[in-house]
């Protein structure tokens, strides 16, 4: 059986000082640091997804400059393409007007110097031939 005496009040008085005590100096300090542990850990979360959806928002922003740059990149290259194009047809065009005006010179040039040959070659052939026919028949025409 259980004695209660004066000791048994001293060991629960002991105790009790000593669990107040625990408490104040251990227990509170203990669960305020697991608190702001807690506390800076959601805080740490809160701006964690702050600073993930910023990221999102600049890289979908960058990704729908970048779709806006190409667009107009494939636009001004169709643009300057178009261009180039006309510029090589008006070249070529222009080319060939050159080509075909200095072949009909060329042409009606070696129809003159032919037209020449042929009348200096004909006067040299009548000559020729009266200078042939006076040696064969061995007289002057």
């Amino acid at each position: 059986m259980i004695n209660l005496d004066i000791a048994f009040v001293f060991q629960l008085v002991n105790f009790l000082v000593l669990v107040l005590l625990l408490n104040v100096f251990l227990y509170k300090p203990i669960r305020k640091q697991l608190a702001d542990r807690a506390a800076q850990i959601s805080e740490a979360k809160l701006k964690s997804a702050a600073v993930d959806q910023e990221v999102q928002e600049k890289l979908a922003s960058y990704e729908a400059r970048m779709r806006e740059v190409r667009a107009g990149a494939a636009d001004e290259r169709g643009v300057l393409k178009k261009e180039a194009q006309q510029q090589e047809a008006a070249i070529l065009d222009k080319a060939r007007a050159e080509a075909t005006d200095s072949l009909a010179s060329i042409k009606a040039r070696v129809a003159k110097e032919a037209d020449d040959a042929r009348r200096l070659l004909t006067a040299s052939a009548e000559t020729l031939s009266a200078e042939i026919c006076e040696k064969v028949l061995g007289r002057s025409l």
